[in-house]
């Protein structure tokens, strides 16, 4: 007998429809939350049972659980633990331990595509072209690989997993998998993940307009509430608010909080990390506790929300060798323009210039957006302000 404990999310039911695949009803699966794991350790190294083979897949137990594993397994007990998280690499240091975050030419892993090679490897599931593109599809999308393909199919394969019950998903997907020689999303699905995707959309649209910006230790955080599409939410405001450091969402009702980055000089699985929580360099995410609710709730609860920029303007537009214009709630003006003497960006703040100067308009608006937490103005509120200018300064005629 065989017995998986694995997360709860694509990924690890990923790693469940493999096992199932592979040891049919020989094996029994429990998908669980990180909090939640090592109970059910605990619970399984109580019957010390020496004749199931236990999996881990895609979390890691504690520190009494990880010891308590090392004697199950020293005693005779059967046991693997797979992996590709940074924060569970010291399980490399057992036997039993196998955890791996990027392949030696740069690939990231993922718990799926792991286990299927484990599987593989140790004879006991053959591969096929089916299995290969659903296990391809998992780790592009727990590795936000999809999103440098613009292979939207793994987006989609995450959306269906939310929309239907884990055990109906599964069901599919070993149907599927076992009865197809190539992975495609059938007719009704199709219609219903374009539905989803507009909502989707329309969600996140909806949650820009609730984002603060809030200083939390050395980074500048994005925060928002939301319950649903914590992946591409967190991906998708990061890019439109890309002066931020990283997205901290909250889950109230979950009483958890995902952290999402798009910069290489973030490493959100240590912001996890020093809350307890863990995760991924881009992706992570921790339990809601007393000391992340004052720090990510009590004190940014009274904070409004700032504005997006206008992305209707014809003449108030970004980068213009004219010049554009921002705003923030306190009603300061600013505007950044290229220096004609040498071509650097300069600010001026309510028509003073500030002293600092910058190589492009990029580093330019990511100091206003950080510092003063502005938006690009409507083209309206820019010609009034350009013909102030003239008229203060008829020179310019």
């Amino acid at each position: 007998m065989y017995k998986l404990l694995s997360h709860s999310d694509l990924d690890g039911v990923g790693c469940g429809i493999l096992a199932k695949l592979a040891f049919e009803n020989q094996v029994k699966v429990r998908y669980n939350s990180i909090s939640s794991l090592n109970h059910e350790v605990e619970s399984f190294l109580e019957k010390n049972d020496k004749n199931t083979f236990l999996f881990i897949t895609d979390l890691a137990v504690n520190e009494e659980n990880e010891k308590k594993l090392n004697e199950y397994y020293q005693t005779g007990g059967k046991l693997q633990l797979i992996d590709h998280h940074q924060t569970a690499l010291h399980f490399n240091d057992y036997d039993w331990g196998h955890v791996v975050v990027k392949r030696d030419e740069g690939t990231l892993t993922s718990a799926t595509s792991l286990f299927y090679e484990y599987l593989i490897n140790h004879n006991l599931l053959a591969p096929s072209s089916s299995i290969n593109e659903f296990v391809e599809l998992v780790r592009q999308y727990d590795t936000w690989e999809w999103e440098k393909r613009n292979n939207r199919e793994a987006q989609r394969l995450n959306s269906l997993f939310f929309l239907v019950a884990t055990d109906e998903f599964e069901e599919k997907m070993i149907h599927r998998l076992k009865n197809h020689q190539h992975f495609f999303f059938d007719e009704l699905e199709e219609k219903i993940l374009d539905m989803e995707q507009n909502k989707m959309e329309r969600y996140i649209h909806r949650k820009r307009r609730e984002l603060v910006q809030a200083p939390i230790g050395k980074f500048l955080a994005g925060i928002v509430y939301a319950e649903s599409y914590h992946s591409d939410l967190g991906n998708q405001l990061g890019k439109e608010c890309s002066h931020l450091d990283y997205i901290a969402i909250i889950n109230i009702g979950g009483k958890r909080i995902g952290f999402r980055t798009i910069h290489d000089h973030v490493d959100v699985s240590k912001i996890a990390s020093h809350y307890g929580g863990g995760g991924h360099a881009k992706a992570s995410g921790c339990s809601l506790n007393k000391e992340t609710f004052k720090h990510f709730v009590t004190s940014t609860f009274h904070l409004e929300p700032f504005r997006e920029d206008e992305r209707k303007n014809k003449y108030n537009i970004k980068s213009s060798p004219s010049g554009s214009l921002y705003s923030n709630r306190k009603e300061e003006t600013f505007f950044l323009f290229p220096n004609q003497n040498d071509q650097k960006w300069v600010i001026e703040h309510n028509r003073k210039k500030l002293k600092e100067t910058f190589l492009n308009f990029d580093e330019a608006e990511r100091f206003l957006k950080r510092k003063h937490a502005a938006w690009l103005v409507k083209d309206e509120l820019f010609e009034s302000y350009i013909m102030n200018s003239i008229k203060d300064n008829p020179i310019l005629l």
